[in-house]
C-alpha cells in the first residue's frame, strides 16, 4: 500500500483548526505460526469531517518479535523479482526489537467503535546476534546475523528493516479503557555479518513476513 507520508503530515498540520485530538496508549501481543510478538504504542490522533468521523494520526511503537525455526528469505526488491534469486536464512530462535514512528488512518463508527489501519514508517531495530544457517540449493552454511539497524518504509519489498502494520478494530468500554483487535503484518529483517549470498549479486539482507492475530488493552488520556 503506497502512502504519501508528506501529504499526511501536511493534512495534519494544515487541517481543520477545530479538529479534535485524542491520545492513547496500548499494550498487547500477537500470535502466529511458530512466532509471537509483544509491544507497546503511544498514539496521537486528530478527527476531521462531519461529526469527527475521519481519523489521521501518528505515534511511536515498540515491537518485540520471537520465533522458532523461521525462514528469512532474500530481502532486496531488485532480487526478489525473480524466484531463482531467492535464498534462505534459517534461524532457529530469532529475536528482534524495533522502535518506530508510525502513521494511522481510521474511521469512527461511533463514540465506542473505531476501525483503521496503521503502519510503521521510520525507526531502528536491535537484538542479539544469532547463528542462522544460510541455505542455497539445499546446502547449508553456518553464518552470523543480527537485526538490520535502520527501518524505513519504502513500499513492498523496497522496505528496509523491521516494520509493523495493523488492520484494526478498537472498542472503548468507557472514556479511559478499551480493547483493540487486529490483523498484524510484520516485516522482520536480519543482516548477515558477511554478504553470504553471491548469486546473482552480493547480498546480506534477509526478511521474514509474518501474519498474526493481535490483541491489546488501550488507555485514553
Amino acid at each position: 500500500m503506497k502512502i504519501n507520508i508528506t501529504l499526511l503530515v501536511l493534512i495534519i498540520a494544515c487541517g481543520n483548526i477545530n479538529a479534535q485530538k485524542n491520545t492513547y496508549a496500548e499494550v498487547g501481543g500477537g500470535l502466529g505460526s511458530g512466532a509471537g510478538s509483544f509491544g507497546a504504542a503511544l498514539h496521537k490522533n486528530w478527527t476531521f469531517g462531519k461529526k469527527d468521523k475521519l481519523i489521521i494520526g501518528t505515534g511511536f511503537r515498540f515491537t518485540g518479535f520471537a520465533g522458532s525455526d523461521q525462514n528469512f528469505v532474500t530481502a532486496p526488491a531488485k532480487l526478489t523479482v525473480e524466484e531463482k534469486n531467492i535464498d534462505t536464512l534459517f534461524a532457529s530462535k530469532p529475536a528482534l526489537y524495533a522502535l518506530n514512528a508510525m502513521i494511522n488512518l481510521g474511521y469512527r463508527i461511533n463514540s465506542k467503535i473505531e476501525l483503521g489501519f496503521n503502519i510503521d514508517v521510520l525507526g531502528f531495530s536491535f537484538g542479539p546476534e544469532g547463528k542462522p544457517l544460510y541455505i542455497r540449493n539445499g546446502r547449508g552454511t553456518a553464518t552470523t546475523a543480527k537485526p538490520t539497524s535502520v527501518n524505513l518504509l519504502l513500499v513492498g519489498d523496497n522496505d528496509k528493516g523491521s516494520l509493523n502494520s495493523h488492520f484494526y478494530g478498537k472498542f472503548n468500554f468507557n472514556e479511559k479503557l478499551g480493547v483493540k483487535l487486529a490483523y498484524q503484518y510484520l516485516f522482520n529483517e536480519l543482516t548477515t555479518t558477511t554478504k553470504v549470498q553471491t548469486i546473482p549479486e552480493a547480498n546480506d539482507r534477509f526478511r521474514l513476513k509474518s501474519g498474526m492475530i493481535y490483541a491489546a488493552l488501550t488507555y485514553n488520556f
